[in-house]
């Protein structure tokens, strides 16, 4: 039970406290960048007034890419989470990436492509609570991460997570134009909280997130998504379609 959860309200929903917005925290992994960014900011102050302003608005910005938001994330067996902010820009049926066959089989799985701009919160988060099976890195190009091809050519690393009722999701951090580091905080033999923080990515990017048959994905395209919130997929459920307006 979550620290907001009191008891059972009418009709078993629960009965929450107040919930107030809070301004979010830098991960650890930008907190570097961002003393870097100020420091440069008092340096370049010094030698002149004219930087004050502008130097001070790329420390923000830099604070404002490695914030790590605090997420609720929805509960049940048949969920699956979205692991990445940003927009869906591809809803397809493709075939498993190679280094994944070995965990994810040989039939072709639905791919949900989630692109994420610099202005998108950039923490990575475990689609389902079970086991980290596999996870693999592989060295390539820096393409627009929008790209179909990004997802063979650029920089990336794959992860696979098994569930308690052995059902299996793999995604994909995909290192885009101007991304130059894929962060993964989880390892094989981790167990792993749903919408719990596995990874991030630096500077503009893409996760792509595989379905297993039976889960049918609950995001149109052009839908944005947010990690550990957002629900990307469910078993034994229908597509959903969705209508720009």
């Amino acid at each position: 039970m979550s620290s907001l959860d009191k008891s059972d309200g009418p009709g078993g929903l629960p009965t929450t406290t107040t919930v107030k917005w809070r301004f979010p925290a830098v991960h650890p992994e930008g907190q570097k960048f961002v003393a870097i960014a100020f420091g440069l900011t008092l340096l370049l102050t010094i030698a002149s007034n004219i930087f004050f302003w502008p130097m001070l608005g790329l420390t923000v910005w830099v604070a404002a890419f490695f914030r790590d938001p605090v997420r609720t994330t929805p509960r049940g067996d048949d969920l699956v989470i979205a692991p990445a902010d940003g927009l869906v820009t591809m809803i397809e049926r493709v075939p498993v990436p190679r280094e994944l066959t070995g965990e994810l089989g040989t039939e072709p799985m639905v791919r949900v492509s989630i692109f994420m701009s610099v202005f998108d919160v950039h923490i990575n988060r475990a689609p389902i609570a079970g086991t980290i099976k596999q996870v693999v890195y592989i060295s390539g190009k820096f393409l627009n991460a929008d790209l179909d091809k990004a997802s063979e050519d650029n920089e990336r690393q794959h992860f696979v997570v098994e569930g308690h009722d052995g059902r299996r999701v793999g995604f994909t951090q995909i290192a885009g134009l101007v991304a130059r580091r894929i962060v993964g905080f989880a390892r094989v033999g981790d167990i792993v909280a749903v919408g719990q923080r596995v990874g991030l990515i630096r500077f503009g990017s893409r996760v792509d997130v595989f379905l297993p048959e039976g889960c049918a994905p609950q995001v149109a395209l052009g839908q944005r998504s947010v990690a550990g919130e957002t629900i990307i997929g469910r078993f034994g459920g229908q597509p959903v379609s969705g209508t720009a307006q």
